[in-house]
């Protein structure tokens, strides 16, 4: 087996294309209308987010490759499930919008910091809280389909607080990155 082989199917990279592999399924069962089924789908994309990160750095797996595979796994789900719940419910529209916005900004703010520095970066503490509250959002919406307007409106109003908060935490720290890396 080569060391690039070796290198790439990491345990840790094996979960965040199983992440990958869970959309289709996450989106047929909600589309069914099975709900709850849709939930626990969730919770385990969710839940194999959590062990791929422990995995790779208790064992250090960790890799170029692991660090850009593990948050494009966490978008396209969590695009794909607001994606859904956004044509039955107008909050998470908007929501739905941020969140792409978010993620442009991001993903071009991520190509500037491989053109100056040459890496990528493991995610910081304000982009896992923004995942955790985004993730737990879409299984209270996904599994409760007919929870109150006012606990909508929290829910909403957290995830947005989050997501402007990582994008101006992460803004920062990657314009910090950039400048000292064209000094």
């Amino acid at each position: 087996m080569n060391k690039y082989y070796k290198k790439t199917f990491t345990i840790p990279n094996c979960l965040s294309l199983l992440r990958i592999i869970l959309i289709p399924f996450i989106v047929w069962v909600f589309l069914q209308g099975k709900y709850y089924l849709s939930a626990i789908l969730i919770i385990c994309s969710a839940f194999t987010d959590i062990i791929d990160g422990y995995i790779a750095r208790r064992f250090n797996m960790v890799s170029e490759i692991g660090k850009a595979l593990d948050p494009v796994a966490d978008k396209l789900t969590l695009f794909t499930i607001l994606l859904c719940l956004s044509l039955k419910n107008s909050l998470v529209l908007i929501l739905f919008s941020v969140f792409v916005v978010k993620e442009i900004i991001m993903c071009l703010e991520g190509l500037l910091i491989v053109k100056y520095t040459g890496t990528t970066y493991s995610a910081k503490w304000y982009g896992k809280l923004s995942t955790f509250v985004l993730y737990l959002t879409v299984i209270i919406l996904v599994a409760y389909r007919e929870i109150s307007f006012s606990l909508t409106l929290a829910l909403f109003y957290s995830c947005l607080s989050v997501l402007i908060l990582s994008l101006v935490l992460y803004t920062i720290y990657n314009a910090k990155k950039i400048k000292v890396a064209r000094k």
